[in-house]
């Protein structure tokens, strides 16, 4: 895989990028990820979220807004697992992750704010598709996220062709 860094693709379209003003905990062995984004708005439960990732998703990002909340994880290694196997680029999650050094050994990359033990609750109740907001910045379905180990960039469309 071709890697992209934020930092040159800051220094050739800083016009076009909006930087997210999060500091992200990585988990995963792949150093970058990008593509289009999909969008969950939930609170502390993640069927909504493993629905979403058991659908194909080639060269898509799912950015997922928690809320922020560290009290429970709204991914653990299975539900990486299953984002890997369908052929997600990467998850942004605005919330905490679980089973972070099985996480650790994959092909893939997670972002999120921390780690928690517990597990989220099974509800269903969230929203898809709509437009997100976290680190000052507007995640829109369709738009395009760009991530590395210094942070998270959204443009309107693609910016590295």
């Amino acid at each position: 895989m071709n890697m992209l860094k934020t930092a040159d693709l800051v220094d050739t379209n800083d016009a076009e990028v909006r930087f997210c003003e999060k500091q992200w905990k990585a988990y995963g062995r792949r150093p970058a990820f990008h593509g289009e984004i999909v969008t969950l708005k939930t609170f502390e439960d993640n069927k909504l979220l493993r629905q979403i990732l058991e659908g194909e998703g080639s060269g898509k990002v799912l950015v997922v807004d928690g809320g922020g909340s560290l009290r429970c994880a709204l991914v653990g290694d299975q539900i990486a697992a299953i984002a890997e196997k369908n052929g997600w680029a990467g998850l942004v999650i605005h919330g905490a992750v679980r089973d972070a050094a099985d996480i650790d050994l994959m092909d893939f990359r997670v972002l999120a704010l921390g780690q928690s033990p517990k597990k989220s609750g099974k509800t269903g109740h969230g929203a898809r598709d709509v437009t997100v907001r976290f680190g000052n910045v507007d995640f829109v379905p369709g738009q395009y996220l760009y991530a590395d180990v210094d942070g998270v960039l959204v443009s309107d469309g693609p910016v590295h062709l």
